[in-house]
């Protein structure tokens, strides 16, 4: 009995140690096949230099050699305004024109050209422009700048309110618009909220002439968006009997009767004579 007990314990070990064994080169074999996949992916995906920020960068921080960092990233996704080559960002040797912040711009975030200043500009309004964009200020207060809940780099929707005919109408007339400036300040790090008094937007030549005309005929008001909203608002319209539930009465057109006649002579005086029309 000891001796079967004996065989079977060992073929039991021997069957264990089999398993293991057989196990181990498995794994051995799908890590290599794993980092042969690995290898094979790296090669095939062609990475670039590209800047990123060291470090938070402020509005109007001057950019220095030591504020940026280089990194690998695929070639197929870097944004067509990053920067590769040193020069592009910081200029030939030996120049000592600079760029600015206008935008910030946190750490490990690709540095991209709309959120700097061009080499030697300072750090205002205008060079956070794009091509063809227009900055327009428009006259807020508390309740129609969103409680001083804005700021810089935030999107905003914005409502007309007036008369059209004989009823009041709020009307959504702009979506997604950049404000570039809350007062004075252009820079997008105060903590504290504040009532603004004007908001400067970033907006096409067509869209300044139709803020100006929307804020002479009637009532602006802002509706802040979310920071990852890019959902396009419908058209909206508003009047009061919308608001009250009430239903326009249609107005009651009468028929106006057909009247025919025809001109006659008497004297010098010309007079009109009525006659029965002919259908």
């Amino acid at each position: 009995m000891r001796i079967v007990f004996a065989l079977v314990l060992i073929l039991g070990v021997a069957l264990a140690g089999g398993a293991v064994y057989f196990a181990g080169k498995q794994f051995t074999a799908n890590a290599s096949h794993i980092a042969e996949l690995k290898k094979r992916v790296a090669n095939n995906v062609e990475l670039i230099d590209v800047y990123v920020a060291a470090e938070n960068l402020s509005y109007g921080k001057v950019l220095t050699k030591e504020d940026v960092k280089i990194i690998e990233w695929p070639a197929n996704s870097i944004p067509e305004t990053a920067f590769s080559k040193a020069e592009d960002l910081f200029g030939l040797d030996g120049e000592t024109d600079f760029r600015t912040v206008v935008r910030a711009v946190d750490a490990g975030e690709i540095l991209l050209s709309t959120k700097v200043t061009g080499l030697g500009e300072d750090a205002s309004v205008a060079s956070s422009l794009s091509d063809g964009m227009r900055a327009f200020t428009l006259r807020v207060d508390v309740a129609s700048g969103v409680s001083g809940f804005l700021r810089p780099g935030d999107k905003i929707d914005i409502y007309w309110t007036g008369r059209v005919g004989e009823s009041t109408v709020t009307r959504l007339i702009m979506d997604e618009i950049a404000l570039i400036a809350i007062d004075q300040s252009a820079s997008s790090q105060t903590q504290a909220p504040t009532v603004a008094k004007t908001v400067t937007v970033a907006v096409s030549p067509h869209t300044v002439a139709a803020l100006a005309q929307a804020q002479s005929t009637g009532n602006l008001l802002l509706s802040l968006r979310g920071v990852n909203d890019e959902t396009n608002s419908e058209n909206i319209e508003v009047t009061q009997n919308d608001l009250l539930g009430r239903v326009e009465a249609q107005a009651v057109v009468k028929e106006v009767e057909k009247v025919c006649t025809i001109k006659t002579r008497k004297g010098a005086e010309v007079i009109q004579v009525p006659i029965p029309c002919s259908d």
